[in-house]
């Protein structure tokens, strides 16, 4: 996501604090830490006590994680505030075999009316720390476009463009790399994100104009996943563009909707379904192949109802 969006201010340099996807351990200078004892046998009611954590069975509706607003019941459903709450989240997971899915503000994937019947992780870690001048290290969940605003109005340039990107740091990283083909097992658990800024005196005012441009450009206020599909490579046009010149602004599944004003959105214009969704996703992708020969790859994240998910490496995934 970082390296899509078009700015004439140089890229950020940022490391990344993960834990690896092996549930057995992590590292911490070359040091391995042994985890919490395994979890007691699952009880039969509605909630778990797990390791500080509290484990929601069948009663959270997906809808209300997702900016599009739709989904249905998660049948684990858990929040993670800290690193080794995201941990034990992961031996739970580990320890009862179920899929999950690592979730921040929900604004890159798109939940099955039936539900989830693994585990939803919330990420909640949302720190932030300022060390060193220009130096900002943030929580995974820590909101994307508040970073943005922040180090934009502290006079810092390279991340003007996030105050507009309704998601978490780590669901902008994680999304980032794999668009640029990178190996996405070892982003397994991203905890946090260190970004190192410059200073610059117009950073606030080019941050302004982000934001502008994306009032006048997006469907600010409606339901929406953001970007729906991601901008052809090697092509001098944009998916909203072949979708715009398809005549397919408008088009309607349902309560789905591409917008009217930028046609790589799709709106949730009321009761939209993830049917429907799905339906106008297929329809969208078949009709800009038959007049361009170009396949559209979706960017936005479908989670399949028993634990399999679309676009993505592996079961177990990140959303924004």
């Amino acid at each position: 996501m970082i390296s899509k969006t078009k700015s004439s201010t140089r890229s950020p340099s940022l490391s990344i604090t993960s834990r690896s996807r092996n549930p057995n351990h992590y590292r911490k200078s070359k040091t391995y830490l042994p985890l919490p004892p395994p979890p007691p046998s699952p009880l039969v009611s509605n909630h778990i006590k797990f390791e500080e954590l509290r484990v929601v069975r069948g009663k959270k509706l997906l809808k209300d994680l997702s900016t599009w607003g739709i989904g249905g019941p998660s049948n684990h459903f858990l929040q993670v505030f800290t690193s080794s709450q995201l941990l034990s989240a992961l031996r739970y997971c580990d320890e009862n075999t179920i899929p999950f899915i690592i979730v921040g503000k929900g604004s890159n994937c798109l939940f099955d009316d039936l539900g989830y019947d693994g585990c939803v992780i919330q990420n909640r870690i949302v720190f932030l720390e300022r060390n060193e001048p220009g130096i900002y290290r943030a929580g995974s969940g820590f909101p994307f476009n508040r970073l943005g605003v922040q180090c934009s109005n502290e006079g810092y340039t390279g991340l003007e463009f996030a105050g507009g990107i309704p998601g978490t740091v780590g669901g902008a990283v994680y999304m980032n790399a794999g668009a640029n083909g990178q190996d996405m097992k070892n982003l397994a658990a991203i905890v946090a994100v260190t970004f190192q800024l410059k200073r610059s005196a117009s950073a606030r005012a080019v941050q302004q104009q982000y934001l502008e441009r994306r009032r006048l450009s997006q469907p600010v206020g409606e339901r929406t996943a953001g970007s729906v599909f991601r901008n052809p490579p090697n092509l001098r046009v944009t998916a909203g563009e072949l979708i715009e010149r398809a005549g397919l602004k408008g088009h309607r599944v349902g309560g789905a909707m591409v917008s009217n004003i930028h046609g790589n959105f799709f709106i949730n214009s009321g009761q939209a379904t993830s049917q429907d969704m799905l339906e106008l996703i297929r329809l969208v992708k078949e009709r800009v192949y038959q007049r361009f020969g170009t396949q559209l790859k979706e960017e936005v994240l479908y989670v399949h109802p028993h634990g399999n998910s679309q676009n993505a490496e592996t079961e177990n995934n990140h959303a924004m």
